[in-house]
């Protein structure tokens, strides 16, 4: 077996999630894209917007290498969740082209630091707030594939589009009725277990 640099596995690990909630975005409406598809509003492009927020906070600001644009929607008198949906006047382009550059950003950090390197994210509890390249890369890596499976299931409330990545289907082969037939099994034995 070969053995690979800690490091580079964990910054692969995030590029791949990275990917997965890009591509869950790509070839949608403006509409499509920014849909509330469940009652907290959750939609594809507002995972995009708080990705980008998020991996501004942990890798520019927690180690003091900050990110050259603000984010406007990162201070005291933003309202809740703004970071989690884009008005109609910030454009798809704006808020994945963001994304891609604080990733990059990100990525410049990632590499430039050991993980062992310590920061700082100061809105975190103090008991939690010091911490090193290490745990904020898997927390990263975490928050960032949990985003990328709200992505799924959104997109698959949009318009029924599966899969991990594009070209990578991990999905068993079924047409329609193969389908149908599979969830109306999942919804017999969810009733035999329980009254509805």
């Amino acid at each position: 077996m070969t053995r690979r640099d800690p490091k580079e596995d964990l910054h692969d690990y995030l590029r791949d999630a990275r990917r997965a909630v890009l591509w869950k975005s790509e070839g949608l409406s403006e509409y499509d894209v920014r849909r509330p598809m469940v009652p907290t509003g959750t939609n594809l492009l507002g995972l995009v917007k708080h990705l980008a927020t998020v991996e501004w906070g942990h890798f520019g600001a927690a180690f003091g290498r900050p990110f050259e644009e603000s984010l406007p929607w990162v201070n005291d008198e933003a309202e809740p969740n703004a970071d989690m949906w884009a008005t109609a006047d910030e454009s798809r382009d704006h808020i994945v082209g963001l994304y891609r550059r604080i990733a990059a950003h990100s990525d410049a950090v990632i590499d430039a630091l050991p993980l062992d390197a310590v920061g700082h994210v100061p809105w975190w509890p103090p008991e939690f707030s010091e911490v090193t390249l290490n745990r904020i890369l898997v927390h990263t890596i975490a928050e960032t594939h949990r985003h990328a499976g709200h992505a799924d299931i959104v997109r698959e409330l949009v318009d029924g589009s599966v899969g991990f990545l594009d070209g990578i289907d991990v999905m068993p082969s079924g047409d329609g009725a193969w389908w149908a037939r599979y969830r109306d099994r999942v919804e017999q034995a969810a009733r035999e277990a329980g009254p509805a």
